[in-house]
């Protein structure tokens, strides 16, 4: 019999109209529940954040007591998102093996991820925790000007980035049915966040990066964080740390199933027209999916 791996995919927002939230990933929802092969099947739970301002998340609270195995934790606030007691649940559910994957966006957009602590470090923003490299303290996208740094201009939303992989290539970007034998594509956003390795995260790596169509300049795009071992004999689940929730938007993925009313930046058409760029990330899905799943003990 299969075994099952449960997923939280959880925002860290409650639910408003007119905004993101997990019905705005309808599509990777669908395809994980989708996923079978080498005896694992998942099953997946979407909640927006349910709890009063300032109120842990029931959830998220109390994750490491719960049966799930993985969180995909999409960051859509701006400071808030996170209670101390909401970083702890999700701490002690890594160091009892679960899975974490840790999603933002642009300038502050999920800066309470800086609070969690290990792949929350991961994440730079521009009032909390911002790059180390001072350089790169400075706009990318400059077509938006209400959005400041980090915004690294991947392309439209709705067409495709090609991503450069990091040697030597993880896991995560492996897709056997592709001519190159590996992931490519992932869907491009005008301004996306930034992402790096902590100094104190040994098991980091740099699992693929973007190239800015704006400045030229290279970005990271997804950190990875394998199983390791903390100070107090914890042995925490794997990690992944993402530039923008935009690579697993519904209206990243295919814009005919709309964005809240203001996204005003022109929409592209690669991810229509180029079936590797929607092929490519599909399988990057399923990599996370089963790269994150607990050890079976």
């Amino acid at each position: 019999m299969d075994r099952t791996i449960r997923i939280l995919l959880k925002t860290t927002t409650p639910a408003e109209s007119d905004n993101w939230s997990v019905d705005s990933l309808t599509l990777v929802r669908e395809q994980l529940a989708s996923l079978r092969g080498d005896g694992l099947r998942f099953e997946v739970t979407a909640r927006n954040r349910d709890a009063a301002p300032d109120a842990p998340d029931p959830l998220l609270e109390r994750l490491a007591e719960s049966d799930f195995d993985e969180l995909w934790l999409y960051a859509l606030d701006t400071g808030k998102g996170l209670t101390p007691a909401d970083c702890e649940g999700i701490t002690r559910f890594r160091q009892r093996g679960g899975g974490v994957l840790a999603v933002r966006d642009h300038q502050d957009m999920g800066s309470s991820l800086c609070h969690l602590g290990g792949v929350g470090l991961a994440h730079f923003f521009h009032r909390d925790h911002p790059d180390p490299d001072l350089e790169r303290r400075v706009p990318d996208d400059l077509d938006t000007p209400t959005i400041s740094w980090p915004n690294y201009h991947s392309g439209r939303n709705g067409d495709f980035q090609r991503i450069a992989p990091v040697e030597p290539i993880h896991e995560l970007l492996i897709n056997p049915d592709a001519p190159s034998g590996r992931i490519e594509y992932f869907p491009a956003h005008p301004h996306e966040g930034a992402v790096g390795i902590p100094p104190s995260e040994p098991s980091a790596r740099i699992v693929a990066r973007g190239t800015s169509l704006t400045t030229g300049r290279a970005f990271n795009l997804a950190v990875a964080f394998d199983r390791s071992e903390d100070r107090d004999g914890n042995r925490l689940g794997r990690a992944v740390a993402e530039s923008s929730f935009h690579h697993f938007a519904d209206y990243n993925w295919d814009t005919s199933r709309g964005a809240p009313s203001f996204v005003t930046e022109p929409e592209g058409t690669g991810m229509r027209t180029e079936p590797r760029a929607l092929a490519d990330i599909e399988r990057y899905v399923r990599n996370l999916a089963y790269w994150l799943a607990p050890a079976q003990s």
